[in-house]
C-alpha cells in the first residue's frame, strides 16, 4: 500500500471513495497509540473502504503560554507511521486550508475564525478550567475537519477523555451524521500513557511521571476490592444460620472481615480518591516533584464530580505537570450495582 499524502480538500474529495470512510484526526508526532487507532479504523472500514489520518496542529487550541511553537511536527516519519499502519491517505492542511484567510489578519475575512464551536459547562471543567477555550478551539477544529473529510465514522482514544465526551455531545447536539468510535488507552511497558509529550520528559522526569498511572491503577485496586468485599458479604444474608455455616468451614472471621471492610466508611468514590491522592502526594516529594493540576472522579456524561451513591459508569482522570511538560491520564470505572 502507497498512502497519498494531501494538502487540500479539493484533492480529498476527487478520490473515488468506495465503502466506508474512517478518519483519525490527530496534531502529529504519531506514535503507536496513534498506529492503533488507525489499525482500528482498517477494520471499520472494511477491506474496500478508506482511512484517513489528518495531520494538523491545531493553533485555536494552545492557549498563551502553551506549547505550540516547540509542539513536534514530524511529517515524514508521520506518513511512515500511518502507511505502515494501513491508512490510504494522510491528508495534512495548511492553517490557511482549514482556517481561510488565517495569513491575512488584516482583511475583513481573514485572520482568527470568528464563528466558533461552544463547548459549553462541560467545556469548562477539568481540561478546561486549566486550559480556558482549549475545547472551543478543539471543537472549532474537529467540526471543520469532519466536514473537510466527510467521513462515516471517526475514531479517538479515550485517554483524551473529556475531549471524546465533548466530541460526542457536538456530535449529537448538532446532528453531524458520524459515527464516533472510542479506542482504549494505549500504554508504554511501564504503565505511562502514550502521549506526544513524552519526549518532552528527561529519565528523572519520566519516573516522577509515573505516579500518574500508579494513582490510577491505586484507585482501580481500592475500586476493585471493595466490589469484591461487598459482593462477598451479599452472597449469603447476615444471619444466625449464616455465622453457623462459615463457622463450619473455618470461614467466619474471613467473613466478618468482608463484612465489614464493605460496610465501613469512607468507601466508594471517596476511598478510590484517596487511593489515588496517596500515590500522588508522595510523588510531589519526589525529585523532580509532580505537581497536580487535578485529580477528578466524574460522571463521563458532563465530567461532574460524583458523589458517594453514585451508581454507574464513571472516569477516574488526572491531570499534573512534571518539569515543564503538562500529562494527563485517566481510568474508566462502574460503581455499584452497574459492576
Amino acid at each position: 500500500m502507497t498512502t497519498a499524502l494531501l494538502s487540500t480538500a479539493e484533492e480529498l474529495h476527487a478520490r473515488v471513495r468506495h465503502g466506508r470512510r474512517a478518519v483519525v484526526m490527530t496534531m502529529g508526532a504519531l506514535h503507536e497509540g496513534h498506529a492503533t487507532l488507525i489499525r482500528t479504523a482498517r477494520e471499520v472500514a472494511g477491506p474496500d473502504g478508506e482511512v484517513v489520518v489528518t495531520v494538523f496542529v491545531n493553533p485555536l487550541q494552545f492557549g498563551a503560554g502553551e506549547d505550540l511553537d516547540r509542539y513536534p511536527r514530524t511529517l515524514d516519519a508521520d506518513l511512515k507511521l500511518a502507511e505502515q499502519a494501513g491508512a490510504d491517505a494522510v491528508f495534512a492542511p495548511s492553517v490557511d486550508e482549514v482556517y481561510p484567510g488565517w495569513g491575512s489578519p488584516g482583511t475583513k475575512s481573514g485572520g482568527e475564525p470568528q464563528v466558533r464551536v461552544s463547548a459549553g459547562p462541560m467545556g469548562e471543567r477539568l481540561e478546561g478550567a486549566s486550559r480556558p477555550g482549549h475545547f472551543d478551539g478543539m471543537l472549532t477544529v474537529v467540526a471543520k475537519l469532519l466536514h473537510l473529510t466527510r467521513p462515516d465514522a471517526a475514531l479517538f482514544g479515550q485517554k483524551d477523555a473529556q475531549q471524546l465526551a465533548l466530541i460526542r455531545r457536538m456530535v449529537r447536539d448538532l446532528n453531524f451524521g458520524v459515527e464516533i468510535i472510542a479506542v482504549p488507552t494505549v500504554r508504554e511497558e511501564d504503565g505511562l500513557a502514550l502521549s506526544s509529550r513524552n519526549r518532552y520528559l528527561s529519565p528523572d522526569e519520566r519516573r516522577t511521571a509515573l505516579a500518574l498511572s500508579r494513582a490510577l491503577f491505586a484507585g482501580r485496586d481500592r475500586h476493585a476490592a471493595q466490589e469484591a468485599l461487598r459482593a462477598r458479604a451479599r452472597e449469603v444474608p447476615s444471619t444466625h444460620a449464616r455465622a453457623e455455616a462459615l463457622s463450619a468451614i473455618g470461614e467466619s472471621r474471613a467473613a466478618a472481615d468482608a463484612h465489614a471492610v464493605a460496610t465501613a466508611a469512607p468507601g466508594g468514590p471517596a476511598a478510590v480518591r484517596a487511593a489515588a491522592r496517596q500515590v500522588l502526594d508522595e510523588a510531589a516529594r519526589l525529585d523532580p516533584p509532580l505537581k497536580l493540576d487535578y485529580l477528578a472522579l466524574v460522571d463521563p456524561a458532563d465530567f461532574t464530580e460524583i458523589g458517594d451513591d453514585f451508581t454507574g459508569e464513571a472516569v477516574l482522570a488526572v491531570a499534573a505537570r512534571v518539569g515543564t511538560t503538562r500529562l494527563i491520564d485517566n481510568l474508566p470505572l462502574t460503581f455499584g450495582a452497574a459492576s
